[in-house]
């Protein structure tokens, strides 16, 4: 099953474990799971880190070339590079990151799977490319969105 993951990239520390709670949950329904991720800080790593638990594979969209360079952050490059290691890893064809990349990143996962997992607490994009554009990208494909949002999740202020 290739399950895909959108979502918010600045959920509180509290809400990690409650979102990787809900992931597994989700993940336990399925066999054999190919897990679709950009890998992008918060959702998109809970949801790697939650497939390779249960025993799955992942395959990484990585918006651009200099993606790592340019938007990983160094207090979270050495998890970034764990799960990256452990992947087979896709390249879109831009040179640099921004939101362009990341919506055809986007696009791609979505093309790429059978069910989309949204970490969603439901609000409009902050910009092109967030997590409600790939929600209504793939609804209006006909892919399944498979909505997680647990009770007492919450995102950073700002």
């Amino acid at each position: 099953m290739r399950i895909g993951i959108t979502g918010h990239t600045n959920l509180t520390s509290a809400s990690e474990s409650l979102v990787y709670e809900a992931i597994r949950v989700v993940l336990g329904g399925h066999a054999d799971i190919n897990g679709v991720t950009c890998l992008a800080k918060g959702a998109d790593q809970i949801f790697a880190q939650a497939v390779l638990d249960s025993g799955g594979q992942l395959t990484v969209v990585l918006p651009s070339l200099n993606y790592r360079e340019a938007k990983v952050k160094p207090a979270n490059l050495a998890r970034f590079d764990d799960l990256l290691s452990r992947a087979d890893v896709v390249y879109m064809p831009f040179d640099e990151a921004g939101r362009t990349a990341y919506m055809a990143a986007s696009e791609e996962l979505v093309s790429r799977s059978e069910l989309l997992v949204a970490v969603w607490d439901g609000k409009p994009a902050g910009g092109y490319g967030g997590t409600a554009d790939v929600v209504e990208h793939a609804r209006t494909l006909g892919l399944p969105v498979h909505i997680v949002w647990p009770e007492g999740a919450e995102r950073e202020a700002g």
